[in-house]
């Protein structure tokens, strides 16, 4: 891979890699049990006790948007790998065999037309909570958008003459489509899986503020979020802290995003 120069990148990489650390080391991090009630010290503000106050049932906050970045990293990495695989898939056998594509990219049309958020919550609506079912919600809405990005990029390798040549000398399809054909999807495969996270992190939040996907005891910051709307004006430090988290989680990825774009896509490097 080509040295990557762009600052943004490098940004978000550092942002990125900072919260992966956070998630695995949360429970040497968190000063409290993120599921711990007192309600006598329900809406405490920001003190060296708590460093972040206290939620409305008297829960470490500081703990809770600790364990919550556990959470978020899981579902997003989960999500954009499991639809990576199933999209790539999909759009690998779209895209290489002419009998099969039009079958299967009408499913994925048709599945487009729906709005991932709404495809999102009818699917978790329909299995039920937990973080799985919402994990498997979240692949089934993003990986026709992968499947599309892979089609599109077999459609253009399998032309090549080298691929011609391959087929000539007798290699056989899952040959040709492993060792020629698919490491040419792999830079905007990767792309557009940061993408996917960047997306994943807002749906999940959306969701989990809904009361849609998670468990309503589960540390997540779109279940902070949602906690937090009823105390917006008495402690607001509620809502700022959790989102501020969000904010930097989904640049970060789309920063990794944009910096992989502009190194790997060839036409951008010769301007």
């Amino acid at each position: 891979m080509k040295r990557i120069k762009s600052t943004t990148f490098w940004i978000g990489f550092f942002i990125q890699a900072a919260l992966i650390l956070i998630a695995i080391f949360a429970p040497m991090i968190a000063t409290h049990d993120p599921g711990s009630i007192n309600v006598r010290e329900s809406l405490l503000p920001p003190s060296w006790e708590h460093l972040f106050g206290t939620d409305g049932f008297g829960r470490d906050l500081f703990s809770r948007v600790v364990y919550g970045a556990r959470v978020t990293i899981i579902i997003s990495m989960s999500v954009a790998l499991l639809s990576g695989l199933l999209g790539s898939t999909l759009g690998m056998i779209a895209g290489y065999f002419d009998k099969l594509e039009r079958p299967i990219m009408a499913v994925m049309d048709g599945m487009m037309a729906i709005p991932s958020m709404l495809l999102a919550m009818a699917i978790v609506a329909a299995l039920g909570n937990g973080m799985i079912n919402l994990i498997i919600a979240l692949v089934i809405s993003d990986a026709p958008r992968v499947a599309r990005v892979v089609r599109a990029n077999v459609l253009s390798v399998k032309k090549m003459d080298y691929i011609e040549a391959a087929r000539s000398m007798g290699a056989s399809d899952l040959r040709i489509i492993t060792r020629y054909v698919f490491p040419q999807c792999v830079s905007p495969l990767i792309v557009r899986l940061t993408m996917t996270m960047g997306f994943t992190m807002l749906e999940e939040a959306a969701l989990t503020f809904l009361g849609l996907g998670l468990d309503p005891s589960t540390p997540s910051w779109g279940i902070i979020l949602s906690e937090s709307r009823r105390y917006i004006r008495l402690a607001p430090y509620y809502v700022f802290l959790p989102g501020i988290m969000l904010i930097l989680a989904v640049y970060s990825v789309n920063a990794l995003g944009d910096g992989l774009r502009d190194t790997l896509d060839p036409k951008l490097n010769k301007r």
